[in-house]
């Protein structure tokens, strides 16, 4: 079977788990919206929160990408074929 690449697609849904106190994991679910400089060096996720935060419904949340743990794919939009040559990476994180 072939692998495919799984990238983070804006309009897509997610739960995102990232550290949050020293002993508890942050749940983030909702749907992403795109990337976000926080600093020079560092990079977050931007996460449209859901009604399962309550009055906090529709706000964005940027998770720094050093704390993310792990993401689970709720709702899968799809991808746009590029066309011709590939496109050039606008983001680097690492």
């Amino acid at each position: 079977m072939k692998e495919r690449e799984i990238e983070l697609v804006p309009g897509s849904k997610y739960i995102v788990y990232s550290v949050g106190s020293e002993k508890e994991i942050m749940q983030t679910s909702g749907t992403f919206v795109g990337y976000s400089y926080i600093s020079k060096d560092e990079g977050g996720i931007c996460i449209k929160m859901d009604e399962s935060h309550g009055a906090k419904k529709g706000i964005i949340r940027i998770i720094p990408i050093s704390m993310i743990l792990a993401i689970d794919i709720i709702e899968e939009k799809k991808t746009r074929k590029k066309k011709g040559k590939e496109e050039e990476a606008t983001h680097y994180f690492s």
